[in-house]
């Protein structure tokens, strides 16, 4: 007991003598903490995410997931998208009859595309494993209905993904809550349910607990500050997800299974999942393999994010390879403070530059080795953080030692000479303003020997300026007998200038001869640190103008068309939304119109995409100086244009616009030495003659104006 107490004696005594190396400890800890809880370290927490993922190895390929892909040469064959109902229906078919435990529809079906849609209806209702999507509206995207008959067989999954501020996704959406209390379920849950079912695995909810277990793992449902997450929108039912390599998934041609070349045990038993792999399509998200060593995107395709979302699920379920999870808060901030005081220990050993180095190496490596490993083991734990609260204790506290150690050596040298008592230097001068006693700290400030100093005045020794100077400070306190400081220059024999602060009083002795006495300091490194605080405000004030002007540039570029210089879609809704208000609240009107150019596809593939955004940029001028100037129009994508017509006077207005928009575009183009007519089809709605919500607006523009297309109306001349 009596060793153990003094072990605990010893313990303490250790931490009081290095107090202020905890300290620093606890300090720079905290703030890493306190800066990681505003979200500082978000990008950098999810870039070392995105390496980890890099970092492991390949892995099998996953043979229980099967991507039927439509590919360009798909396209090419077909002259056209989408495919007419009888092809997809002929496709599931094909596919079905090669006993597949799922197949998931990952293309939009809400429309009929004819011909051939009751042979379509047909197969939705005749295969039973068969899940379609649908888009649920969010603040991104507007609703895209299911297709018709599975909604019946609640054989439908949404395809809506949750993105990261870098537009990576790195989550897996499971469940979608609507307001009036049900939920969606996704297209990968769906098919993974079915899948599962066969193999008698359930989900099962985990007792005190928002989380779900599925076969062998437990889906960690995700908070908002989960991993190195801060705030995240975790709306719905998230997790983490855990990404396969996208090259480990197995791709077959729609052409090839429609011509029956497809090896029927390749999809027997397995999940399916057809949807396009045609770049012209778009299709395209990020995840964390997207981004390469160059700095260089390779976005895969939804279809394939699909097909990984369900590899997850399934394996999990079946294999163990769970979903990442990771630690409680309390656990992540144990975790930054032990590391940032290993930088202390690692430190207070007093090891040499060169061995502290190797060891501080070797600590890095351990805090990445085992982040990395726990990685493999299915946890995202902080990596940034620690790393940051390490180096940042060894940075600190080795200037701290540096400047002790170098203390020591000025006491010690102190301690050596009594002549050098006052460590500052001193002078005293008689009423004619010459040295009559100096300390040795004066001498060696000014680099000449005390006898070549004493009886000297400021003029003999020290340039003619900083002479007048000093002169002129010894004056008044001469004069007024008031102690005074001063700051001057002074430059000593090597021709190094000082800036200096000087004390001077007088002393009278006894027989009153009076004294001047001066005590200088040496300021020069304030002065540094003062000129550098004032540089560094006005970079600051310079670096605050430069980061609203690039506000402002991010500003345009998430709300105006890089192209054409019209509001983007995102502009576009919401300034429809706050319309829409206005004119709720005052009882106005608000039109809207839908644009789309007739052949703008013939203009492209003839003279090109150069001369197409040429062309988009003169539709925009042209449509524009048809609006009033309260007026927006914007550019959704390609050659579709809207606009909106806040407070008309009457709903007859909206047509007398559509026309005049018409019959300008008629008008022949004269775009690089060529000339070119094309039209354009126009639809229409107005608030709330015909519907009181975004929504329904849109839905009525955008159906009179592929009404007025199919009409035939307004079709394009190229010369």
């Amino acid at each position: 007991m009596a060793k153990f107490s003094r072990r605990i004696a010893q313990v303490q005594h250790w931490f009081k003598q290095e107090q202020r190396a905890w300290w620093v400890t606890g300090s720079v800890a905290g703030s890493i903490i306190l800066l990681r809880g505003l979200g500082l370290f978000q990008p950098l927490e999810l870039a070392g995410l995105d390496l980890l993922y890099h970092w492991r190895p390949a892995g099998k390929i996953e043979d229980r997931v099967v991507i039927v892909e439509i590919d360009e040469d798909d396209l090419q064959a077909a002259k056209g998208w989408p495919f007419p109902d009888e092809t997809i229906a002929e496709l599931l078919r094909q596919i079905h009859a090669y006993e597949p435990r799922a197949i998931g529809l990952d293309i939009y079906r809400d429309l009929p595309v004819p011909p051939g849609r009751q042979e379509l209806q047909a197969a939705f209702r005749e295969i039973p494993n068969l899940v379609g999507i649908e888009l649920l509206p969010d603040r991104e995207n507007v609703r895209v209905p299911p297709p018709p008959i599975l909604p019946e067989q609640n054989a439908v999954g949404f395809n809506n993904i949750v993105l990261d501020a870098d537009n990576k996704v790195r989550r897996m959406l499971l469940y979608w809550h609507l307001e009036d209390g049900t939920f969606r379920t996704s297209l990968a849950l769906k098919l993974a349910e079915i899948y599962l079912a066969a193999e008698d695995i359930k989900a099962t909810a985990v007792p005190n607990s928002d989380n779900m277990r599925l076969g062998k793992s437990v889906f960690q449902i995700l908070e908002p500050y989960d991993g190195g997450y801060v705030q995240v929108d975790t709306g719905g039912t998230q997790v983490l997800s855990n990404f396969r390599r996208p090259d480990r998934f197995i791709k077959v041609p729609m052409r090839d299974v429609l011509a029956g070349k497809v090896d029927e045990e390749l999809m027997r038993d397995r999940v399916v999942i057809i949807g396009s792999t045609a770049r012209s399509l778009k299709d395209l998200s990020l995840i964390p393999y997207s981004t390469n060593w160059l700095g260089t995107s390779e976005p895969i395709y939804g279809v394939e994010l699909h097909a990984n979302f369900v590899s997850q699920i399934i394996s999990a379920a079946i294999d163990g390879r769970s979903l990442l999870k990771t630690w409680p808060e309390w656990a992540e901030i144990l975790w930054i403070l032990a590391w940032s005081g290993v930088g202390a220990v690692l430190m207070i050993q007093g090891r040499s530059v060169g061995q502290t180095t190797i060891v501080l190496i070797g600590v890095f490596g351990v805090l990445v080795g085992t982040a990395y490993g726990s990685f493999l083991g299915g946890y995202w734990i902080p990596l940034v953080p620690p790393a940051l609260g390490l180096g940042g204790v060894v940075s600190i506290l080795t200037g701290y030692l540096a400047h002790q150690r170098e203390e020591l050596k000025r006491s010690k040298e102190f301690l050596q000479s009594t002549i050098n008592a006052i460590p500052d230097p001193v002078f005293v001068k008689n009423k004619d303003h010459c040295w009559i006693i100096l300390n040795q700290a004066f001498s060696q400030f000014l680099g000449y020997p005390l006898e070549d100093l004493i009886g000297k005045s400021d003029f003999d020794i020290l340039k003619p300026q900083e002479a007048r100077v000093f002169r002129e400070q010894d004056r008044q306190v001469l004069l007024t007998h008031q102690a005074q400081e001063s700051e001057e220059q002074l430059t000593d024999a090597e021709g190094r200038t000082y800036q200096i602060a000087t004390k001077r009083s007088l002393h009278q002795d006894a027989a009153g001869n009076v004294f001047l006495i001066g005590v200088i300091r040496d300021i020069t490194e304030r002065k540094r640190i003062e000129e550098e605080l004032r540089r560094t405000a006005v970079e600051l004030t310079r670096s605050n103008q430069e980061l609203r002007l690039s506000q402002d540039h991010l500003h345009r570029l998430a709300y105006y068309d890089s192209l054409t210089g019209l509001a983007n879609r995102k502009h576009f809704y919401e300034s429809l939304q706050q319309s829409l208000d206005w004119a709720q609240q005052e009882d106005k009107l608000v039109g809207l119109l839908f644009i789309d150019l007739d052949g703008f596809k013939q203009v492209n593939d003839s003279w090109g995409h150069d001369f197409g955004d040429m062309l988009l940029k003169a539709v925009a001028h042209r449509v524009k100086n048809c609006l009033r100037g309260s007026d927006l129009v914007a550019r959704l994508g390609g050659d579709e244009f809207t606009a909106i017509l806040p407070g008309i006077k009457q709903a007859s207005d909206v047509e007398i616009v559509t026309a005049k928009i018409v019959a300008t575009l008629s008008q022949p183009f004269m775009l690089a030495d060529r000339q070119l007519q094309i039209a354009a089809s126009v639809g229409s709605s107005v608030y709330p003659l015909d519907g009181d919500t975004q929504a329904v607006l849109i839905k009525k523009a955008d159906t009179e104006m592929y009404r007025v297309k199919q009409q035939g109306r307004d079709r394009e001349t190229l010369s």
